[in-house]
């Protein structure tokens, strides 16, 4: 049994293909399928369940598979130690991010990071939160962004920002006109929100309870631009975090934004999770103060960025 072996395994496991697997690790096909057979000639019981149609791991072939991960990841962390313990700022992170975060804050810190770290390689991986937790608990990343609170003795949580939540609504809606909005008012309206999955929903429902709105359940959508696209067509109104409206992001067409007045407004607060056992825990520590250096006007809301955009002008061409 060797290393090689065990991240067929592993592979096989997550891609349940013999074709797709063996493609993820760069080899053919009859190869990762010879070793697969020998490993369960080793073990002397069978792993893995072959019909045409598709592969089915065996209860041993699960346990087997989820013992090799373990091994696969803790001997990647010992590379990367080794690695790092010649030069602690250069080698690869594999960071995951969650998609109605990625996008509008990574334009934001990249740069930075590029300049502080500029012999490193930053693998981003955007997943919804439940699998960046999954793959970071099975070491498949070395750390992720996502919305606290966690619940979990295993991972470490650094605390990098709160990030308010803004009420959007279209131009023509009656609250169009102002300009802040006491959140306990959120209980007499009902918000547009994302499908199941996504953790935006969980915080927009937790700020539904904690206030008395309710959700329109006719229409879920699929992504932050639906929901924000929704709105714009007076479909309804919705919360938006405060960085997908700003700059590089254009201001969208008929939607006018409103900030919350008190105390508790809502928001969600997000750190940088990884586990407590890796050994890159000095070097992110390092990484998670670029995210903590964001200026304080990224979370608030400028007067102008209000105002809804004026709608496009198009002129024939002569």
């Amino acid at each position: 049994m060797n290393l090689r072996d065990l991240k067929y395994l592993v592979a096989l496991a997550d891609h349940r293909h013999f074709g797709r697997a063996a493609a993820s690790c760069f080899v053919s096909q009859p190869t990762l399928s010879t070793q697969i057979k020998k490993l369960e000639d080793e073990l002397g019981l069978p792993l893995v369940e072959r019909s045409p149609r598709k592969v089915m791991l065996t209860p041993a072939g699960v346990e087997a598979a989820a013992r090799a991960r373990v091994i696969v990841a803790e001997i990647e962390q010992m590379k990367e130690a080794a690695r790092r313990s010649v030069d602690p700022e250069a080698g690869a992170v594999r960071l995951g991010i969650f998609p109605t975060l990625g996008p509008y804050l990574l334009p934001h810190v990249i740069p930075n990071i590029r300049a502080r770290f500029p012999q490193l390689e930053l693998l981003l991986v955007e997943e919804k939160s439940d699998e960046l937790l999954h793959r970071l608990r099975d070491g498949r990343l070395d750390a992720a962004l996502l919305a606290l609170p966690l619940d979990d003795d295993q991972l470490h949580a650094e605390f990098l920002f709160e990030e308010p939540f803004l009420l959007a609504v279209s131009g023509q809606h009656p609250l169009a006109r102002r300009l802040h909005l006491d959140v306990q008012e959120l209980s007499t309206h009902k918000l547009l929100l994302l499908e199941d999955g996504h953790c935006l929903r969980d915080q927009a429902l937790a700020v539904c309870r904690l206030f008395g709105a309710n959700e329109k359940s006719e229409f879920r959508a699929t992504s932050l631009e639906t929901l924000r696209q929704m709105v714009a067509a007076d479909v309804g109104i919705t919360l938006l975090p405060t960085l997908s409206v700003k700059p590089p992001v254009p201001r969208s067409t008929n939607i006018a934004l409103l900030d919350f007045e008190g105390d508790d407004r809502p928001s969600r607060r997000i750190a940088m999770v990884w586990r407590r056992s890796s050994a890159m825990t000095e070097f992110l520590q390092q990484l998670a103060e670029q995210f903590k250096r964001l200026p304080d006007a990224l979370f608030t809301l400028d007067r102008d960025e209000s105002d809804p955009a004026p709608p496009r002008v198009l002129h024939a061409q002569a």
